[in-house]
């Protein structure tokens, strides 16, 4: 008994091992009935949640995933636990420049791209686990419904500007070229790939016709300057109103914006808004309706973030309760820190500009980002996990989901490992939380014939409900605060500490022994089953499958936390189990280093000054038209680098490449100075 009493040597007061105790003996529903009727309760609490939505013309990689629908996914299955009438959405941001980009690339039209890719997409998150309610897609009817409808109400209410623009004109192709689509010499430190809006080297943001030697980057021909009139949102007449909600939903006391996302915003806000473009000369997009613009398309800043209503109103008639109700709907949106500013002031203004009622965003919980190992996620290096090559690893997808939220960079930018990857499923998952489960339910089959003994409780078992209702305290503020990172260790200690609590009792040894101490071990062995049963639906969130084979293994149906946040009897006396196996496998060494191995990429050998000295077209012959290609496809090459933020070495080496390809085309052509 010496062992067993260091348990109850804690620091715990009398009436709260009393209070855990009677606690323990109160039943409540543990079984939620799902409503495939995703209306909004009048009156009630309702919980609108929403993950950005990623382009379509790329897969994601872990950094995407954990950055917003996995979260995401996470917090809206604990709402569901707490029998929140709740709603989460998203999908595919499919308009826009860098779909026409993907486009041209693969040779084929918009449309083809986002179907593919909507494909790809949707088979990633169903493959993760993702609990969406709605899985949409921007290019609808709805979307240019409410778009063109939102549109109106900012001109009516004059939010709107129009501006002559000077624009760069391809006479080739005939058509005005947005920001990706034209390419070169920074005005301002003379790099040579900058962009149309901005430069990639010194950072500063530019206009295109301030490109030095600017080209087509769909034909490679100098493009002319040429007007157009173009439509700005007046940000800074709608300063005010944004400050104004800003400062009174961060300034709540529940409030549970991340700092990351309060920082970006207050940095907007503090500079001073101004207006911002939100049409462009593209076919590709939400036409715009207004006489003299009609040949435009809205652009992203202002078309994308109305995504969430509009994929609302695809799947459901009653969206407006949801979208214009900020009586009854608190709305949670979840992304990475780029996305900060779309949802925490470009929508709100949009929002305030109609002048109606809208369910206003309540808390923007933001990341910092997840980097790969030592480097960066290169798709076309590689380099890092993509959703789409996840699932081929052999590791289930429940451990991903259980590392990259162990990992989720709330606060700071944070790292993937393979070998902590590896460590952290053997010693929490495999030694911790398994360990627990499969001792204590093996041990109730082998000597009580699977089924729940009866419970006489002791010191040590008060003392054990009283730990474990401390930790879901713990788990349920941080849940709450989206704190979801943190809220995964609450489960881990809970399970560490029944580990603790067999380990100081020893049910194997008092089983063998007479009929007291058995009495004793069928206490401490129903106490565990039913911590085993409390970690099934703790863990809902985080680890789906692992909740369902542990209940599957308890014999038993559970979707909803306690309300109180107390531990109460799950299993009762007499309730037979299912068969016990082991939840999780070891991660062996030679395994992640293979895997380790398959995801690093593509190592180039450079130079010192990052430069690599083989030219891949020297000693050919090529015409100006084969010139022309290579330059546009290594303009592309380099473009995407930059955009996966790969390391200068990498970049500095392509940007020779395309350098000497631009030489080799003036020379060939005449153009050269």
């Amino acid at each position: 008994m010496e062992n067993e009493n260091l348990i109850t040597d804690l620091d715990i007061a009398s009436e709260e091992l009393e209070a855990a105790f009677s606690q323990w003996s109160i039943s409540e529903d543990i079984v939620r009935e799902d409503v495939a009727d995703r209306r909004v309760i009048s009156g009630g609490h309702n919980v609108l949640i929403t993950s950005a939505l990623p382009y379509v013309n790329n897969v994601p990689h872990l950094g995407n995933i954990i950055g917003s629908t996995l979260s995401a996914d996470v917090f809206a299955r604990y709402c569901r636990l707490k029998g929140i009438n709740t709603l989460f959405l998203f999908g595919t941001d499919e308009y826009g420049t860098a779909t026409e980009n993907k486009a041209l690339e693969e040779g084929v039209t918009p449309k083809e791209i986002c179907d593919k890719y909507y494909k790809i997409h949707k088979e990633i998150y169903d493959w993760f686990g993702i609990a969406y309610d709605y899985f949409g897609r921007t290019t609808t009817e709805e979307q240019t419904l409410i778009a063109q409808k939102i549109f109106w109400r900012l001109h009516e209410h004059s939010y709107l500007l129009s501006e002559e623009t000077q624009q760069l004109f391809c006479p080739k192709c005939e058509r005005f070229l947005a920001d990706r689509f034209v390419e070169g010499n920074c005005p301002f430190c003379d790099y040579c790939e900058a962009r149309g809006d901005q430069c990639d080297k010194c950072g500063k943001l530019i206009n295109a016709t301030e490109l030095k030697d600017p080209k087509c980057k769909r034909c490679a021909t100098t493009p002319q300057i040429k007007s157009s009139n173009h439509l700005f949102l007046d940000l800074p007449k709608l300063q005010p109103k944004i400050e104004e909600w800003f400062k009174a939903t961060t300034q709540l006391k529940d409030n549970h914006w991340s700092q990351t996302a309060k920082v970006i915003i207050n940095s907007w806000l503090r500079d001073g808004l101004k207006p911002r473009c939100i049409t462009r000369d593209l076919k590709w997009g939400t036409p715009v309706p207004l006489d003299g613009f009609k040949d435009k398309v809205f652009y992203v800043w202002y078309d994308a973030p109305i995504g969430y209503p509009s994929i609302t109103a695809h799947h459901n008639k009653h969206w407006e309760e949801w979208w214009n109700n900020p009586d009854d709907v608190t709305l949670y949106q979840f992304m990475g820190k780029d996305n900060v500013p779309f949802h925490g002031i470009i929508f709100p203004a949009c929002e305030f500009g109609t002048h109606d009622k809208w369910t206003m965003v309540s808390h923007i919980s933001a990341v910092e980002y997840l980097n790969y190992e030592d480097s960066k996620f290169s798709k076309s290096r590689g380099v890092g996990v993509f959703g789409d090559n996840a699932k081929d690893t052999g590791i289930p997808a429940d451990i991903w989901r259980f590392y990259l939220l162990y990992i989720r960079p709330e606060s700071q930018d944070t790292t993937f490992s393979w070998t902590d990857l590896m460590n952290k499923n053997n010693s929490e998952l495999l030694n911790n939380l398994g360990n627990f489960i499969n001792r204590a339910l093996v041990f109730i089959t082998n000597n009580f014939e699977a089924t729940v003994p009866e419970m006489a409780f002791q010191a040590s078992d008060k003392t054990l409900l009283a730990r474990i209702n401390r930790e879901l305290v713990h788990y349920s503020e941080l849940m709450d605060k989206l704190k979801l990172r943190d809220g995964i260790r609450h489960i881990l200690n809970i399970s560490r500490i029944g580990n603790q609590y067999i380990q100081a009792t020893k049910p194997w040894e008092l089983v063998k022994k007479g009929p007291e101490d058995r009495a004793r071990a069928a206490t401490i062995l129903g106490l565990a089953a039913n911590v085993s049963a409390l970690l099934s639906v703790l863990l809902m969130p985080y680890m789906p499958n692992t909740s369902a084979v542990i209940q599957s293994q308890l014999n038993i149906k559970m979707n909803l936390l306690p309300k109180d946040n107390r531990f109460h009897c799950i299993l009762k006396s007499g309730h037979k189990i299912g068969k016990a196996e082991p939840l999780f496998k070891k991660l062996e060494s030679k395994e992640i280093e293979a895997l380790k191995q398959r995801f690093k990429g593509k190592q180039e050998t450079v130079e010192a000054n990052g430069a690599n000295s083989a030219d891949p077209f020297e000693g050919q012959v090529l015409t100006v038209d084969q010139l022309n290609e290579l330059v546009t496809k290594q303009g592309n090459k380099v473009r995407d680098l930059k955009a996966q933020k790969e390391t200068k070495p990498v970049i500095d080496k392509e940007v020779k490449i395309l350098l000497d390809l631009k030489k080799r085309l003036g020379l060939v052509s005449g153009d050269s100075q």
